[in-house]
């Protein structure tokens, strides 16, 4: 049976679990395991100790079929509770499954881990169907359930983060639960390390430990264009080619860039005020980034935007079809573009 919603949130608050038959899926592989892993631990008492949890991969269960029903039906050593616990699943092991539970079966539950399947699959099938089984989706975390785990993450290590660092999060952490704890533990201990120890976490705090340093020589090329700022170009461009940064990427960060521009415009436009238009753009935009997003969105027409997106149009295809130096030809479109800000100011 599918397991969501409120139904899940006291499956998982249950003292034991309910089902003999546990399936936990889908692409948030880091909430995968952490569900597996508090599922398997309300069954025994030692997750590390061999005696309690026998656990095998789809490839072994695919290689030999016969092992997921001998362990099943073996005897507890021990007398203790036990736990099987199957990582990396797939339609191959279903028919194992399916003997098994056809079968009498003294160690339980079944605990079995997969990635994304599809509505088609016959394993997500065999436990959405079994009333003695379970099926739980985890798809990634996003908006305020997002900020939850932010939040409950935290408040574990005694911090809270202020709206600031919560947009920070927000930005350079996806929704791969795996990843998020581990970034917040980083981030917690740099935090308690501070001279003041502080137990409000800010948006520098989350800039100087997790910030994404892979997106900033893009970030502060792409303003530096949409400001109109040549010195700035420069510095970034030199950077982001000395960092490997292909010219065609960089022409591409700068069209996604005035693409958002060009929404954000079109609402002002049209009479929504600035404020609005900028809080509905999807991803939000950087708190670092917001007002210079903001005076851009002021300052650029929707004719000059217009005009950028052609120039950075031009500049890819020439890129790929003249033979000229890439570099050469990405340098002097951003001087182009950013010639539709300085014309502002004259």
């Amino acid at each position: 049976m599918k397991i969501s919603g409120r139904g899940l949130d006291d499956f998982l608050r249950a003292p034991r679990p309910s089902k003999n038959f546990i399936l936990v899926y889908g692409p948030d592989q880091g909430l995968v395991r952490e569900r597996a892993r508090l599922l398997a631990g309300k069954c025994v008492d030692d997750l590390k100790d061999p005696f309690s949890v026998c656990e095998f991969t789809g490839a072994q269960i695919k290689a030999d079929p016969a092992c997921l029903s001998d362990a099943a039906t073996a005897l507890s050593l021990t007398g203790e509770d036990r736990v099987i616990w199957l990582r990396d699943a797939g339609d191959t092991t279903t028919a194992p499954l399916q003997t098994v539970e056809a079968g009498d079966v003294t160690s339980w539950p079944i605990i079995v881990e997969a990635g994304e399947l599809a509505p088609r699959s016959s394993l997500r099938k065999f436990f959405e169907s079994n009333k003695n089984a379970a099926a739980i989706a985890c798809y990634a975390d996003e908006g305020r359930g997002l900020e939850r785990v932010f939040a409950e993450t935290l408040a574990n290590e005694g911090l809270t983060a202020n709206p600031e660092a919560m947009a920070c999060l927000g930005t350079v952490l996806g929704g791969d639960r795996l990843i998020i704890r581990g970034e917040l533990e980083k981030l917690a201990l740099y935090v308690k390390s501070k001279d003041d120890a502080p137990t409000v976490v800010t948006g520098d705090d989350v800039l100087a430990c997790i910030g994404d340093s892979s997106s900033a020589p893009l970030d502060n090329l792409v303003y530096a264009v949409g400001n109109g700022d040549q010195t700035a170009i420069d510095t970034a461009l030199n950077r982001a080619f000395a960092e490997g940064l292909n010219p065609v990427a960089i022409i591409r960060a700068v069209q996604r860039h005035f693409h958002r521009l060009h929404l954000v415009r079109g609402q002002i436009d049209q009479g929504t005020p600035a404020d609005t238009a900028l809080s509905g753009l999807r991803p939000p935009i950087f708190f670092k980034w917001k007002s210079a997003f903001q005076r851009q969105s002021q300052i650029w027409t929707s004719a000059r935007i217009a005009g950028a997106l052609d120039l950075a149009t031009e500049c890819e295809m020439q890129c790929k079809s003249t033979g000229m130096p890439a570099e050469v030809l990405c340098n002097r479109a951003l001087m182009r573009i950013a010639q539709g800000a300085r014309s502002h100011r004259k």
